[in-house]
């Protein structure tokens, strides 16, 4: 199941940024992973802001704000061209939830972890690709 952690100074979303981003980016992981929009898949999908203390994220540069993304999935569940597709549209919601324009993109760093098959583990057992992938087959979109 995905996992997508977003990290960001203090202050560095809007009000209404702050209130959706996390739902937000667990809909867009999905949508790139290919997983079902079933109230199973959706409820799976876990997405947790970390707000940083002021002063705790500088560069050796400038103290502008900057977005770390971290997207952990089972190891194939992404091919090269959803990746690409995730971490752009990931960049564009992280973007928006700062009300910051597309010239800001480079401030946003997405980290793709695939997770190996066997080691991940949910319900008291070891879940692998191919068993949520099965699962991702039988079930039917309700959105």
């Amino acid at each position: 199941m995905p996992m997508i952690r977003l990290t960001v100074p203090a202050g560095a979303l809007t009000e209404e940024g702050r209130g959706s981003v996390q739902r937000e980016l667990a809909a867009v992981l999905l949508r790139w992973e290919g997983a079902p929009d079933t109230a199973f898949f959706r409820a799976q999908a876990w997405s947790y802001l970390v707000e940083l203390p002021e002063g705790a994220q500088r560069t050796a540069e400038d103290d502008a704000p900057r977005f770390l993304v971290e997207v952990t999935v089972p190891q194939g569940a992404l091919s090269e061209r959803r990746k690409a597709g995730l971490v752009e549209e990931v960049t564009r919601t992280v973007l928006s939830a700062a009300g910051l324009a597309p010239g800001d993109a480079l401030r946003v760093w997405v980290l793709v972890h695939e997770q190996p098959d066997g080691t991940w583990g949910a319900d008291g057992a070891v879940i692998r690709h191919a068993d949520l992938v099965a699962l991702a087959k039988g079930q039917r979109t309700d959105a």
